[in-house]
């Protein structure tokens, strides 16, 4: 694993550790991560998971941390190498290895080893249940893959990289990895007007995937810089609706910040991001 010191990394793995370990969740006893809880499948359907992949998908592996369908948008084929950035239990991974198929690869990277032991764990199960034998997971940061250069077809993400405290370097790592002509799919939080300070400052909003978020315009402008092209990204602020429960303690604490009137929708969405390497 390449570890490079960093506070925010540290409080990201503690955080999803715990939910990893099912010993709690990020922000306080009844919230978690992303949208995490009790309702995942109910979760995962509003945001575009078909009942049909989640019933393929081994016990545990789906932990309510979506903020949309990266694998629908991505349209993988048979034959393909995915990898999955912030693979978490292996929800994503293994929709799809199922999609790729006994010729493809689908490859998990995740930093938090209690994650990386439960999706290797699951991935057993899902060995056992379907007969494929495509699957494999990294304990890496996403700023650092453990991959060679033009290795892989497509890259996913849910939810992740604006917990990343350097979200041009994983730009980077996505062009340098992805083969010419390959593509990105991800599905994350982006911010459609900047947050107060007070906000960004909370390390729960941060672990809850909200104070990471970058602007609209910088999302752009770094996938330019690593050299991807075609960017299209699709907003879906009912996804913020999906997510947040106006019970939890993120909301509340949040809405406490914000200037009267306005809710956490008003500055973040869930957004498809796609772009292609040249080539």
């Amino acid at each position: 694993m390449t570890v490079l010191p960093n506070p925010i990394h540290d409080t990201v793995r503690e955080a999803y550790g715990r939910i990893a370990s099912g010993g709690g969740s990020c922000c306080g006893s009844d919230s978690a991560c992303c949208g995490g809880g009790a309702e995942s499948d109910a979760l995962a359907m509003a945001l575009g998971y078909s009942a049909a992949e989640l019933a393929a998908i081994p016990e545990g592996s789906n932990l309510g941390l979506s903020c949309g369908n990266p694998t629908a948008l991505a349209s993988l084929k048979l034959g393909e190498t995915v990898l999955d950035l912030g693979s978490g239990a292996g929800f994503d991974i293994f929709i799809a290895a199922s999609k790729v198929g006994s010729t493809g690869k689908a490859i998990g990277v995740d930093m938090t080893r209690e994650m990386v032991a439960k999706a290797r764990a699951n991935a057993a199960a899902f060995r056992q249940r379907t007969g494929l034998d495509n699957v494999s997971f990294h304990l890496s940061q996403i700023e650092h893959l453990p991959l060679p250069d033009a290795s892989v077809d497509v890259v996913i993400s849910n939810c992740v990289l604006n917990l990343s405290p350097s979200q041009p370097a994983v730009w980077k790592e996505i062009a340098r990895v992805l083969r010419p002509g390959g593509r990105v799919s991800i599905s994350d939080l982006v911010l459609l007007r900047p947050l107060p300070d007070s906000v960004k400052s909370q390390v729960a909003a941060y672990v809850g995937c909200i104070a990471g978020a970058a602007l609209l315009a910088d999302v752009e402008r770094m996938t330019l810089e690593a050299g991807l092209v075609g960017l299209s990204i699709e907003t879906h602020g009912e996804a913020i609706n999906a997510m947040l429960d106006p019970s939890d303690p993120l909301h509340a604490e949040i809405l406490k910040e914000l200037p009267s009137g306005m809710s956490p929708g008003d500055f973040v969405t869930s957004a498809l991001i796609s772009a292609r390497k040249p080539g």
